[in-house]
């Protein structure tokens, strides 16, 4: 028996190293776009005291912009949207759905900007929820998923053999902490890139950008749609670098824009894409022989530090926003607070975290210490919306984003998170069980 105890340990082990890591191939990559912009009147998603007045035109087009990659038998779409979140739980489904039958695509990273100058994404043709007052709005949520599934197939359709580069860099003057009133006031400063070129030119492909600062440059009353800073950011690499810009946030629960030295969101987000140029022409992108992808997906439970039950206090939700988008959270909160959180591990040396919700700093900067790998990118906003995740000594503090009018999941559900996607990085780089 001792024996057979044994060797079952010894299998276990091996298994849980090995299982995850998908056969040899050739590394592709291939990037696509699509304009998602509503061509219709609808309500404007990020500040309260609009209430659900509509947008009444546009400043910049919005768009989904999607890198694909292909690495052994997996593929993986990385798709930066401008919108305040992610899609719906329920579009979230259809969109991967349609990938994977159409494209094969079975890993994905879909995430927000951040940008208040997007449309509100979550209202549905349920009763209460959107019917019979925004028809417009509904009609946009199909608009958004053939966007995001078209950015995402173009991108496939795109795939060819690419060299890859990796790097990061501490920007100073670009961020701030909004929240915290006691020092050292947490502030992630890291800017990071992932580089793709053609292997056989050397013409670069796709540029990845992760940055960490909230989209909240215009004013609420303007109520035009705009990608805020990322949309000059992604002009700037065109024009400097000239491969796709894909954007994607960071943990910016409690981190704005800093301007004071950049001007508008304009100048910013020029500012901001000639630094992540500058850092990827310093980079030197290589061939990866034997490729490897490895993702694992989860969602986790946990309760609710607000009674979405009460209907008073539904009441007064729906009272500082709108009805019909407070009936979609209350919808999904039923049973608790469920997000989502996805890790990828490429080349064993690159790690891409994603959750879904604003996430406080310090979560993506302790993560980042303790991963022990050469590069790793934390995503939020991705793959689901699940409100604010402060940091426990966030939370002792209070103030917005840390007390649970707009961050209901229960106290330590971030550092839950972080802890198990730090567990998964290690298992899937076959150093733990």
């Amino acid at each position: 028996m001792n024996r057979l105890s044994l060797l079952g340990v010894f299998l276990g082990v091996f298994l849980g190293a090995t299982a995850a890591r998908p056969a040899r191939g050739e590394f592709l990559v291939g990037a696509g776009s699509a304009d998602i912009t509503p061509t219709e009147p609808v309500p404007m998603w990020g500040y309260g005291d609009r209430h659900a007045a509509l947008s009444t035109g546009t400043l910049d087009p919005l768009r989904a912009t999607a890198i694909v990659i292909a690495a052994g038998d997996e593929k993986l779409a990385i798709v930066g949207l401008d919108l305040g979140r992610s899609p719906t739980e329920a579009a979230l489904v259809r969109i991967r759905e349609r990938i994977r039958t159409a494209a094969g695509i079975g890993w994905s990273f879909i995430a927000g900007s951040h940008t208040h100058h997007g449309p509100v994404v979550e209202l549905t043709d349920d009763p209460g929820r959107g019917r019979g007052r925004f028809e417009a709005a509904i009609r946009y949520g199909k608009q958004l998923e053939d966007g995001i599934v078209s950015a995402i197939l173009a991108a496939n359709g795109a795939l060819r053999p690419a060299t890859i580069a990796a790097g990061s860099t501490q920007l100073e003057g670009f961020n701030r902490n909004r929240h915290s009133k006691i020092e050292p006031v947490p502030v992630d400063r890291t800017l990071g890139v992932l580089r793709f070129d053609e292997a056989d030119t050397g013409k670069p492909l796709a540029l990845l950008v992760n940055f960490t600062a909230h989209p909240t440059s215009i004013p609420s009353e303007t109520l035009k749609f705009s990608a805020d800073y990322v949309g000059a950011l992604r002009a700037a690499v065109a024009e400097e670098w000239g491969g796709q810009a894909v954007f994607m946030q960071g943990a910016s629960g409690d981190l704005s824009t800093d301007r004071s030295g950049h001007g508008d969101h304009v100048a910013f987000g020029r500012a901001l894409g000639r630094a992540a140029v500058a850092l990827a022409k310093e980079l030197e992108p290589k061939r990866i022989e034997a490729p490897t992808l490895a993702v694992r997906e989860e969602r986790f439970p946990f309760a609710s530090r607000v009674d979405f039950r009460n209907p008073l206090i539904v009441a007064a939700y729906g009272l500082a926003f709108f009805p019909e988008l407070v009936n979609g959270f209350v919808a999904e909160y039923a049973e608790g607070i469920r997000p989502r959180l996805t890790v990828a591990v490429l080349d064993d040396s690159i790690a891409l975290v994603g959750g879904s919700g604003e996430f406080f700093c310090q979560h993506g900067l302790r993560l980042r210490e303790r991963a022990r790998v050469d590069h790793l990118m934390f995503f939020g906003y991705a793959n689901g919306y699940h409100q604010y995740f402060p940091t426990i000594e966030a939370a002792a503090e209070g103030g917005y984003g840390a007390d649970p009018q707009v961050a209901p999941a229960a106290v330590g559900a971030g550092e839950q998170l972080m802890n198990t996607a730090l567990t998964w990085i290690y298992q899937l780089r076959g150093e733990l069980p």
